[in-house]
């Protein structure tokens, strides 16, 4: 799995995270309870079908593409993916799944509204989180002059 594929994993992850918490937000504020339903349950499916292997992609290229180097951005890549996937498996996947089945029943109550607030919060987070990686990922490939590194990244 090459630099061009781990890359195409992160910015996809990374935009359909962003459109989740895009889409949760306008249709909080714009839209009607159906339209809530059917944006959750869009989440579940096929976002998550989409999401969780571009997610398993990034991770498996990544550790395949840190493989041997002393970058210390490196190190700091990989903290925060284990925080993206931490998040993601014990609150953004069960949040999707619960609000999916809350809405579909029309249940819009304080449960709802309380899930839905660590939801956006937990996805902002790993947005923030995906973006670093992503900002850090193109400064290890540049090179400390803005060159392209070599292909095992230490200086």
């Amino acid at each position: 799995m090459g630099k061009r594929l781990h890359l195409a994993a992160a910015l996809l992850a990374t935009v359909i995270v962003t459109v989740f918490c895009a889409a949760t937000l306008t249709v909080e504020l714009l839209g009607t309870r159906p339209q809530i339903a059917l944006v959750k349950q869009l989440i579940v499916f096929p976002g998550l079908a989409i999401l969780i292997p571009a997610l398993v992609v990034t991770g498996l290229s990544g550790n395949r593409l840190a493989r041997g180097h002393r970058h210390p951005l490196v190190g700091r890549k990989m903290t925060r993916m284990r925080l993206i996937a931490g998040n993601g498996i014990l609150i953004l996947v069960p949040c999707a799944l619960y609000l999916s089945h809350l809405a579909s029943a029309n249940r819009f109550d304080a449960r709802f509204a309380t899930i839905q607030g660590l939801e956006i919060c937990a996805g902002i987070t790993n947005i923030v989180l995906m973006a670093l990686n992503i900002r850090d990922g193109l400064r290890i490939r540049r090179g400390p002059q803005g060159d392209v590194a070599d292909d095992r990244g230490a200086r």
